[in-house]
């Protein structure tokens, strides 16, 4: 068995022709038929054809798109590419109207400026009646708003306090605009006015620190407000005026000083201060109701006089005269 199987093995290949006992094993070429398979041109042919027939559908989807390509010279960029490019730049622009938008309306910016203890606060008012004397170097402000802007509303309430227990009549409300107006007009008008002259004499103070200054110096005006439209004492109010409002002022001015370089830049910016904040103090106890009493005076008229009945004298004719007259 194994010397059949070695000459088995051992024996030499024969050809084609001698395997299939004489057949031809040439393949004719020319015979076969083109559809028996897909040629690599065929499958071409095919993917160009779909793509054709994507790209008119696109252009019958895009409308005039395809139009403006041809126009610019770039065939290929159709109808998706311009709506592609349309939308990017739309949502480019949304997000920064709506980042621009967000920078205002997110309360987290606003939050780090009303973060605050009420024991700080309270603290902060009874400093702010309590002058410094150190000037040598910067003193601390407080960089929060919420005492400030609670000191205005205060102001306000008062200013309508004083409104009804003084002789003003007001027939139709309170005119709470007018004080609001009034109060944070000049808080923020002040303010930024004060800012503008540091900023002329380079002191070191911010926008942030000036309005929160400048509302803190608004405690000693509710203190001496409250207290004069309910006592009525001309000699108690400029007592107050003096003392309450000196001091409020001289704080302020101390804390100017301390982040001003030279006696005239000092002298400019703490003189406007000191004028402003004492006068506005006397404004509001001598000429405020006046100006809420023209003001209403002008939009109202003054008071109409119910109509009354009046008896006159008719003269009575004779029997003499009334005979001539008819005769």
């Amino acid at each position: 068995m194994s010397a059949e199987s070695e000459s088995r093995n051992t024996e030499p290949w024969g050809s084609f022709d001698e395997n299939q006992g004489g057949g031809s094993a040439v393949i004719d070429m020319e015979n076969m038929d083109d559809t028996s398979g897909s040629s690599f041109e065929d499958m071409g042919e095919l993917h160009q054809m779909r793509e054709e027939e994507e790209e008119e559908e696109e252009e019958e989807e895009g409308g005039g798109d395809g139009g403006d390509g041809e126009f610019l010279g770039m065939k290929g960029i159709k109808g998706q590419l311009g709506r592609q490019v349309a939308d990017e730049v739309w949502q480019a622009g949304k997000r920064q109207a709506s980042k621009a938008f967000n920078l205002y309306a997110n309360i987290d910016i606003l939050r780090p400026y009303f973060d605050v203890e009420p024991v700080q606060v309270r603290s902060r008012l009874i400093e702010s009646m309590i002058p410094v004397r150190m000037i040598n170097f910067p003193q601390k402000i407080a960089g929060e708003l919420y005492g400030p802007l609670m000191l205005v509303f205060t102001l306000v309430a008062i200013l309508l306090h004083g409104m009804k227990t003084s002789d003003t009549v007001i027939r139709e409300g309170t005119l709470m605009g007018t004080a609001i107006g009034t109060c944070f007009g000049y808080w923020l008008g002040v303010s930024s006015f004060i800012y503008f002259l540091a900023y002329l004499v380079n002191a070191q103070i911010t926008m942030l620190q000036t309005l929160s200054l400048l509302g803190y110096g608004l405690f000693g005006h509710c203190v001496v407000l409250f207290i004069t439209y309910n006592i009525h004492f001309h000699f108690l109010f400029y007592f107050l005026w003096l003392l309450c409002g000196g001091l409020s002022t001289l704080r302020m001015v101390t804390a100017l000083l301390s982040r001003t370089v030279g006696q005239t830049p000092r002298l400019l910016l703490c003189g406007t201060l000191s004028v402003l904040h004492m006068m506005f103090l006397l404004y509001l106890h001598f000429n405020y109701h006046k100006i809420i009493e023209g003001l209403l005076e002008s939009l109202e008229g003054p008071p109409m006089v119910p109509m009354q009945r009046v008896a006159r004298d008719v003269p009575v004719l004779t029997l003499n005269s009334t005979l001539l007259i008819t005769h």
